[in-house]
């Protein structure tokens, strides 16, 4: 039973090896790019609208509400990329349901790269707001002794943040199989609905705790400036 996209190999030549999660990681991402280049080639401003851009509508809005509720006034900034990674965790478990297909974010690999993009993109974003002495002044507080903890807290959340993802994807996959091989004939269609349900809660929760992280590291700059 292989669990694990990583555990299926697809071509080798020598050293050099491509598994199930690269062909799907960067499948799903080729689709993404399409899918976007054809839903807005052609946006409307009138009522007249197609149903994919009424789509894209509602779930942009809901994201950038979601970015304001956790407190960042100018959600826009951060919403290609907070979204960019809700829709590629959500997309990798929606896609489930396709025959032969195994889900990249069952990989530690993929939920490592995620988790590194979040890493990045917290202090670049800290650092535009509040600049490069303001933002590293904030590890060291409230006080200099906090200086090597908050460092430790910073990594430690990106670990977590890459495994808590992959345990759940992982564990869901698992759960799934061993049901199926005890039951075949009844549990495909409900594991499979819970799969998918699994998957868009843990998208939300990754969109979530992205953009906590990023709202503590522009909070200061982004309460003294005016809301649009």
């Amino acid at each position: 039973m292989r669990i694990s996209p990583d555990a299926i190999l697809l071509w080798q030549y020598g050293f050099v090896k491509i598994n199930a999660t690269i062909v799907f990681t960067w499948a799903l991402m080729l689709a993404m790019t399409l899918a976007a280049i054809l839903i807005t080639r052609r946006l409307s401003r009138n009522d007249d609208r197609s149903r994919w851009q009424n789509l894209l509508e509602i779930v942009v809005t809901a994201l950038d509400k979601q970015i304001r509720e956790v407190g960042i006034v100018r959600s826009r900034e951060y919403l290609d990329f907070l979204a960019t990674l809700f829709l590629f965790v959500a997309l990798a478990a929606l896609c489930s349901v396709i025959p032969g297909y195994a889900a990249p974010t069952a990989s530690l690999s993929t939920t490592a790269a995620l988790a590194l993009c979040v890493f990045v993109a917290v202090p670049l974003y800290g650092i535009r707001k509040k600049g490069v002495r303001r933002y590293l002044a904030s590890y060291a507080q409230p006080t200099p002794f906090m200086l090597p903890f908050n460092v430790i807290g910073e990594l430690s959340r990106t670990m977590a943040l890459a495994v808590r993802l992959f345990g759940n994807m992982m564990s869901g996959a698992m759960i799934a199989a061993i049901l199926l091989l005890v039951t075949p004939f009844f549990f495909p269609i409900v594991m499979t609905a819970l799969g998918l349900l699994t998957g868009m809660i843990q998208a939300y929760i990754f969109f979530i705790l992205a953009t906590v992280y990023i709202a503590a590291a522009t909070t200061i700059s982004a309460r003294r400036e005016p809301t649009k």
